[in-house]
Parts: structure tokens; sequence; C-alpha cells
């Protein structure tokens, strides 16, 4: 795999922004000459399709279509703000450039940050937080990411604030053949609380998003964190989620995967900070020839620390997924529990997916469980319902609504809920008049 001569530092430093953003992507861009690209061969892309992905065809948004950092002049979220219901801040991104936003002003009064990383003031504080995540795991694709991040969106709650109304991010990515990069830092100072919903979107078009968002829970904090992905089916998704956690630090974070011709989020969190506690939960549903990847990582560095994780899926027609999980007990996290769950449902021929959960503990007094099942629908289930009267079609809809209906309980926003559903609904519609 190599890249187009678009990806140059040329470019990188002509997407402006202040001279502290310019520099960073200066440096990463200088860097690709020596990245080794993934390939299926390395165990963390196993079963991928990353050897599909020809990078030379794309090229970075320009600076041009992107337009000036400070130039906002997009409108509200849309359907996404308005199913979200009421919020305290909101953030639109085009292509990685923050193009809207809207905060509650007696908030912000109160120090609350909801702006665009390339425009913020405190510029210092945003470089030194910057990055701090992500390159701890960092990979080719955040190196890219580092190289052509043309701003970003930043979320920053100062120590004791508590924001009583999600903070809504909506990214909308196109353009045929470009590649775009959305970048977002969640900052959640000590003893606050946030809940932040964010949707990646795009329309039908071969596209590439390589996109990083990091999330900082310090002491004793609070942060709820919904990412949905709905794009279109072209569309290439390389996402990586990151979290690292304080002491006494609380974080839920879900995601829903519905969209993308190839999809796939590495979600990693990092309990650093003795008493930490990490919940992952995550829903997914392929069909047609989609690819949906998922890798995650619960690392307890620190003891008394707990984690949970269930993703569930579902596959149909050709559509592949993949799981992959990592539990790692350090040998100073003793005291610690960590459990893992994946489920999947395979509702045609045709279909597959792999589940692949891990363990590495180096502590001895630690609680630990992983497991993971792949099948169909249970005989059983249809009979049930079919022997009292419910058509075939209408018990597999109640079936995999049933089968995902506790990690829908479990999402940072319940009025999300009823519209994710109807996705999902849609897509086992959309097989039946094929």
């Amino acid at each position: 795999m190599s890249i187009s001569k678009s990806f140059s530092t040329d470019v990188a430093r002509g997407l402006g922004g202040p001279s502290w953003l310019v520099d960073r992507r200066v440096r990463a861009s200088g860097s690709l000459d020596s990245i080794t690209w993934p390939t299926s061969a390395e165990e963390i892309w196993r079963y991928s399709r990353i050897e599909d992905l020809d990078l030379e065809k794309y090229r970075p948004v320009s600076a041009e279509r992107l337009g000036a950092a400070d130039n906002e002049s997009a409108p509200g979220g849309g359907p996404f703000a308005r199913e979200a219901g009421e919020h305290s801040g909101m953030l639109v991104v085009h292509d990685g450039r923050v193009v809207h936003h809207e905060i509650d002003p007696d908030l912000e009064a109160k120090g609350l940050r909801v702006c665009g990383l390339a425009t913020c003031d405190d510029s210092d504080e945003i470089a030194n937080v910057l990055g701090s995540v992500s390159s701890v795991s960092a990979d080719a694709f955040t190196v890219l990411n580092d190289a052509f991040m043309p701003g970003g969106a930043l979320i920053s709650v100062p120590g004791g604030v508590v924001v009583p109304h999600p903070i809504v991010i909506v990214h909308w990515c196109d353009g045929d053949l470009e590649a775009s990069f959305p970048h977002t830092l969640v900052v959640a100072g000590e003893s606050s609380e946030v809940t932040v919903l964010e949707r990646f979107s795009s329309p039908n078009t071969d596209h590439l998003v390589d996109a990083v968002v990091e999330l900082v829970v310090r002491d004793n904090a609070s942060l709820r964190y919904l990412s949905v992905q709905e794009h279109g089916p072209r569309t290439w998704h390389i996402g990586l989620q990151r979290a690292h956690l304080g002491r006494d630090a609380r974080l839920a974070s879900a995601a829903v995967a519905l969209g993308g011709g190839y999809a796939r989020l590495r979600s990693e969190s990092l309990l650093d900070g003795t008493g930490a506690m990490s919940e992952q939960v995550a829903v997914y549903f392929g069909d047609s020839d989609q690819m949906l990847d998922f890798r995650t990582l619960q690392d307890h560095a620190a003891p008394h620390t707990r984690s949970e994780l269930l993703f569930k899926g579902a596959v149909e027609d050709t559509a592949k997924s993949v799981y992959s999980g990592m539990i790692r007990i350090r040998e100073d996290a003793q005291k610690s529990q960590a459990y893992q769950t994946n489920r999947n449902l395979v509702l045609t021929d045709g279909a597959g997916a792999e589940s692949i959960p891990n363990l590495e503990i180096l502590a001895n007094d630690v609680k630990c469980a992983h497991g993971s099942t792949v099948g169909p629908i249970d005989d059983d289930q249809r009979y049930y319902l079919e022997s009292r009267g419910i058509s075939p079609e209408e018990a597999e809809r109640l079936i995999v609504l049933g089968f995902f209906d506790d990690v829908f309980g479990r999402l940072p926003s319940s009025s999300l809920t009823n519209s994710l559903q109807r996705s999902v609904v849609d897509k086992i519609e959309h097989r039946r008049t094929r």
C-alpha cells in the first residue's frame, strides 16, 4: 500500500490554521515516507479488507473547498440534532473543519468551551493536550490524521461543571475520491459531568474518512459518549476512539455502526487511576457486502478498576463483521475486574462474523471473564413466535430487536433509541424488498 503524491507536506501546510497546528501537520506529513502501512497479516488487522484500500486514488479535501478555518456558514445539526432533543452545545463539522458551533451562554460563562480546534482560544493548552491520548497507540492512520486534519471539534468542560444536556457533534463528509480527517477532543475536567453525542455520515460517494476521537476523563469526572456511524455504502471509515481515565473517573461509551462499505473502529480505554470505571457497548448491523470491523482494548493500569464491554452485531446478505477484543490487566492493577462479551447473529447464508476475545493478565488478584457467540436465530424462539400467529418476517424482526434491546437500553441518549431501532428495522426490511 502506498499513498498518492496528493498527500504532500505542501498540501498539509496549505490547510492553514494557527501556527502550532500547521507545524504539527508538517511534522506528521514529513514522516509518511517512513510509515509501514498495515496488512491483514498483522494480528490487529486480521480478517480485515485493508488490502482492498487503494490510497493512491484518494486526495485530501482541498484547502479551497474547506474554506477558511474561521468561516462558519453552515446551519444547525439537522435531523440528528432534532432527534437528540435539548442540547447544551453543538458543533457541525464538514470534512473535518468546524462550520457551525453554538453553546449555552450560561455554561460558556462557567468556562465550557465548544469550538473548533483551529479557532479556539488558549492555543497553547490545546496544543499540549491534542494527541496526548491518540499518540499512545498511534498507527499509520493516526499519523495520517495528524498530517491532514484541518481542525476538528473541541469540547472542554472545566472542573466541577455539570453540563445538563448533551453536546452534539454532527460530521458530514463528502467529495468523490477525496479523504477527510475529522478529529474530536473531549476533555472532562476534574469532578465534571458531560454527555457527548457524535454522528458521522456521508452520501453515496467513494470517500475515505480517517477519524480520531480522544476522550480525556479527569479524576472523579463522568463522561457519557455515543458515536453513530451512518455513512453511505461506498465510504471507507477507519477510526480510533481512545479514552484515558483518571482516579475514580467514569466513562460510558457506546457505538452504533450501520453504514459504510468498510467501517473500522478501534475503541480503547486506559484505566489509569485507582477506582476508574469504563463501560463500552456497541450495536452493529451489516447488510449487502458491508464489512464492519471492531478492535477493542480494556487496559487496566491501576488497582481497583473495573471495565465492562458488550458488543452485539448482526449480518445478512454477504456482509461480514469482525470483533477482536483484548482485556489487559497490568501488574499493578490488583483487585481489578474486567468483563468482555461479544454476540453475533448471522441472518442469511453468505454472511459471516468473526469473534476473537483475548486476555492478557499480569496481576494475580483480579476477576475477569470473556465470551463470544456466532450463530443464526434460535429456532425455538422463531417457532415460539410463529406458533402464536406471528408471521415469519415479523418474528425475525422482533427477535433481532430483542437481541439488541439490552445494548439500546444502555445508550447515553434514550431520545435517539427509537430512530436507531428504526434504522435496524429498515435494514431487515430492505433485504425482503430486493
